[in-house]
């Protein structure tokens, strides 16, 4: 077709910079189809010529082309592409590799630039995806291949086999007619045909089978059939045989190794028959036996991709599994089993920082030396995900066998693996289960040795742990309330209580601390030290924490609305994790909360544990110091369980101390410890001289008290005042100090 201009026309594309038209896809083909017809036309016994044969390969190309980019892929087509090349006598042994190799060579770039109006479904394709979809589509058509090559050879095998008998037949009736066209069968035939007498001894035959098995010299005469025996011949072949040749049975067919007399492996699918004699008594043997060889291989083939990893070329997770099913469908005597599952620590920053490329030669290097650790024949060692690896141990000693492998694998990565010139150090986390088939299933085995795995991974890494039905119970547990924790806030399962704080020179009720609760519907009420790390693991504590924070807040200004206006307002302390204290919002949604709620900032005191602020530069502490500038007060909760280097309270914007219990306990009875009593004399004079408040946690006894009154402690909290509680009853405790 031409333009207007009279020259040629370019459907697609844009062409070149010299204005020739960009090739079209028929063009690009076209081309394909060519390069095929002249690979594979030499190979194959089709009678077409080359210029006939390139035009029969012209709508396989379309169809191989078309499934490459189709949506969804569908390997459908290579399967009829494979048997359109049967079909057109491309059946010689050299044809099919070279069929597969014009495939792997020009399709994905053939197909790269072409479009497809008559395809429907069909998307641009990444160079990585069309090339792992040209895998699968030769794997198809090879398949397709060897199925309609089977198809044709089987249905030739039956006209042979039917030929036979009637070659017996007419040999009855007239022996030298039929003689002369069995032998034409016998020996045109492109299957191997043998006969052998009742006792095994083989007669005759014809050159196919020679061929298949290196030559007439291994037939030579005397060869008995019982010789053919091999390792791997399916169970019940020799009773198979046996009835046969004793009448029992008049035929069978078997896939059955052989070895050729140079050692090499021959596969054939042998169908035997017995032939009888006029009378119906058992006579000969007529072997028909088909050259599987490359067929076995290319299934063996498949079937290694399919279970093995390709990155480290070890078992993967399917041909694992298929083993572990083995050994847990043993008898009830059978021997005891070890799993371990190992996950190297760190590996995701390993490829974040350096790259995919390293990473995977890492695992590589890995796999190398994990696979040095599994040696015995009741070992096996499987890649199973990204950084994943399980091994399975069997045996009388599983357990001990077990926990001596994960030594082992983590001995062998204890040195640094060297790549690119750097040293990568490489760090793993072992779970080891053992167990006894019969008596554990494989969805157990595996969520045990995950769970244990993890538990080795939260106590820092770098071990292994044996599973544990307690230790595990109470991971998962720990996973229910992780998992359970985001609903938890939206259904309103948290509430407060609240801790009175008492000032001890009148013991009168000045504030209150609010601890958060939660209503587990399972679990019933759960304390803070129960549910905080994991909202800390999760971030759920910040938007936790600002509920507390505004949920305190409400509550100081109802305090301070229903007391009287005499007198100093409750303060309310609120809790700040290090999650918190790092959140960019934290002092905006303070102040709009103070704001929301009608609070003055005198009125809030933030609790910041001392570990949290250790080292803090003064970037960490700027939030502080500017909610310190607005009036809310900053405690330093659990002094002195840090590093109690008194020196650093002089650049913190705290202006109270809370002393933790462990350093009043010796004042519960009298007389009090004399250590205790000069550590906290020593700690409230400095405390005084730096001008912050000290209150003291935990006070459980009247005698403490009044230690702590003594030793001029401001304000305390513990259960001789009250046990945390409603906000109702921290109301009814203030007015009674009113009154």
């Amino acid at each position: 077709m031409t333009s207007e201009s009279g020259g040629p026309r370019c459907d697609r594309g844009a062409g070149d910079a010299a204005g020739h038209p960009a090739p079209t896809e028929n063009d690009q083909l076209r081309r394909f189809a060519g390069i095929w017809c002249r690979a594979v036309h030499p190979l194959a016994a089709t009678t077409m010529t080359p210029d006939e044969f390139e035009v029969y390969l012209l709508p396989l190309a379309h169809r191989l082309s078309a499934a490459l980019r189709g949506s969804p892929f569908d390997t459908e087509a290579a399967y009829v592409v494979g048997a359109a090349l049967v079909n057109a006598q491309c059946t010689e042994p050299e044809a099919l590799p070279a069929i597969l190799g014009v495939i792997d060579a020009h399709l994905v770039s053939c197909s790269s630039s072409a479009e497809l109006p008559d395809a429907p479904g069909h998307e641009p394709l990444a160079e990585e995806d069309a090339r792992a979809r040209c895998v699968r589509l030769q794997h198809a058509l090879a398949a397709g291949f060897v199925r309609e090559l089977r198809k044709c050879e089987r249905d030739e095998q039956e006209a042979i086999s039917r030929a036979a008998l009637a070659a017996r037949t007419e040999a009855e009736k007239a022996l030298h007619a039929s003689e002369a066209k069995f032998q034409a069968v016998f020996e045109g035939a492109v299957i191997g045909v043998g006969i052998a007498g009742l006792d095994g001894e083989v007669l005759v035959v014809n050159d196919a089978m020679a061929r298949m098995f290196g030559g007439m010299d291994f037939f030579r005469p005397g060869r008995n059939v019982t010789e053919f025996v091999h390792p791997d011949d399916v169970p019940g072949a020799h009773e198979l045989y046996r009835e046969l040749v004793s009448g029992e049975r008049d035929h069978f067919r078997i896939e059955k190794p052989h070895y050729r007399d140079d050692g090499s492996e021959l596969w054939t699918n042998l169908t035997v028959t017995l032939l009888r004699d006029s009378s119906g008594a058992p006579q000969y043997q007529l072997a028909l036996a088909e050259d599987i060889t490359e067929h076995r291989q290319l299934r063996e083939r498949l079937r290694y991709e399919a279970t093995h990893d390709e990155l480290t070329g070890l078992p993967n997770r399917t041909l694992f599994l298929e083993r572990l099913d083995q050994v847990l469908a043993a008898g009830a005597d059978a021997e005891r089993f070890g799993v371990c599952y190992l996950d190297l620590d760190g590996f995701k920053a390993v490829n974040d920082s350096l790259g995919h490329v390293v990473g995977d030669r890492m695992l590589k290097a890995v796999a190398e030396r994990l696979q040095r650790c599994v040696k015995a024949p009741d070992e096996l060692l499987a890649r199973v995900g990204g950084d994943e690896f399980l091994a399975l141990v069997t045996g009388p000693a599983a357990q001990a066998d077990g926990a001596g492998l994960a030594r082992r694998m983590l001995a062998a990565l204890a040195e640094p693996v060297r790549i690119e010139g750097r040293e990568l150090r490489v760090r793993a986390s072992i779970g080891v289960v053992d167990g006894r088939a019969g008596e554990i299933g494989r969805a157990e085995v595996l969520r045990s040795a995950d769970i244990t795995m993890y538990r080795a991974k939260a106590a820092g890494g770098n071990r292994y742990e044996i599973a544990d039905a307690d230790s595990n119970a109470r991971v998962i547990a720990r996973h229910s309330l992780t998992n359970g924790l985001p609903s938890a806030l939206e259904k309103g399962e948290f509430f407060i209580e609240y801790q009175p704080l008492v000032r001890l020179t009148d013991g009168t009720v000045r504030g209150a601390e609010a601890l958060v609760r939660w209503l587990h519907p399972v679990h019933g009420v759960l304390g803070p030290d129960q549910f905080i790390p994991l909202a800390e693991d999760t971030g759920l504590i910040v938007p936790l924490g600002r509920w507390v924070l505004e949920q305190a807040a409400r509550q100081a200004r109802e305090w301070r609305d229903a007391a009287d206006d005499e007198g100093e307002p409750l303060r309310v302390n609120v809790n700040l994790s290090p999650c918190q204290l790092s959140h960019p919002t934290l002092v905006s949604d303070t102040v709009a909360v103070l704001e929301s709620a009608g609070l003055c900032p005198s009125a809030l005191c933030l609790e910041v544990t001392e570990n949290d602020l250790i080292g803090a530069d003064e970037s960490a502490l700027r939030p502080l110091r500017q909610l310190a500038d607005l009036g809310v007060d900053i405690a330093l909760d659990d002094f002195g369980t840090g590093y109690s280097n008194l020196s650093y309270l002089r650049r913190l914007p705290v202006s109270q101390l809370k002393l933790d219990r462990s350093f009043t306990r010796g004042m519960q009875r009298a007389p009090a410890d004399p250590v205790d009593v000069k550590i906290v004399e020593g700690i409230v004079s400095l405390a005084h001289t730096l001008d912050l408040a000290v209150t003291v946690e935990g006070v459980e006894t009247a005698v403490q008290a009044e230690h702590l009154r003594g030793l001029g402690c401001d304000t305390a909290q513990g259960w001789y005042y009250a046990r945390p509680g409603p906000p109702e009853r921290l109301h009814t405790l203030a007015l009674a100090d009113a009154s």
